[in-house]
């Protein structure tokens, strides 16, 4: 005797269309976070040497510090 899965008669058109709001999602909290990455680039940046210093940071470490690679504990926008 064949047996016939239930997802055999449903149209393909339903998975696309739950898989939308997911890929949009997902594309906003990219988009969200790159943003926030550029931000606090921007504001390390813009700290003299000796701000730098106090948290520990030389100005060459900026961008892997923002993305956590310098302590990957202390990552949060990735």
């Amino acid at each position: 005797m064949t047996m016939i899965s239930s997802a055999a008669g449903q149209p393909a058109s339903q998975s696309s269309q739950a898989g939308l709001p997911r890929l949009l999602g997902g594309w906003a909290t990219s988009l969200v976070t790159y943003w926030a990455r550029r931000e606090a680039i921007k504001v390390l940046s813009e700290m003299d040497d000796r701000a730098l210093r106090d948290i520990g940071i030389a100005r060459s470490q900026i961008e892997a510090a923002v993305g956590g690679a310098l302590n990957p504990g202390m990552a949060r926008l990735r």
